[in-house]
């Protein structure tokens, strides 16, 4: 199963639950995605906003693992495992991306997986 999938079903599944804390996810991860995408586009001409950007992509999976790990989280203990997986996924990706060793797509794809999940319809804004 690869990172794209993992993040597809497991924000899809529980899409109907906390709506309104999600409303707040959707917002800060749709955020940082744009600012991601667009970052890429302009790398070759000026790469420290883009290491920026991948930077605060790394910190929004750190900071969703280490939420999803709390005691209190009520995710259901499997969608919590894949959050952690794609945390750490994010981080080694990002580290190849910043070697220029690979693409940024499958963080802009996992991110997009996310957002539909927690927009439960699908789509994206």
């Amino acid at each position: 199963m690869n990172a794209f999938s993992t993040a597809q079903r497991g924000y899809a599944a529980n899409a109907a639950s906390t709506r309104t804390d999600r409303r707040g996810e959707y917002e800060v991860i749709a955020q940082v995605t744009r600012r991601l995408r667009s970052a890429a586009q302009e790398s070759n001409r000026n790469f420290a906003p883009y290491a920026e950007a991948l930077h605060d992509n790394r910190r929004l999976w750190t900071n969703l693992a280490v939420d999803v790990a709390g005691n209190g989280n009520e995710l259901p203990e499997s969608l919590r495992a894949r959050v952690i997986y794609l945390a750490e996924f994010t981080a080694q990706h990002t580290s190849k991306i910043l070697q220029k060793r690979a693409s940024v797509m499958p963080l802009l794809e996992i991110n997009m997986a996310v957002l539909r999940g927690l927009k439960g319809n699908g789509t994206v804004q």
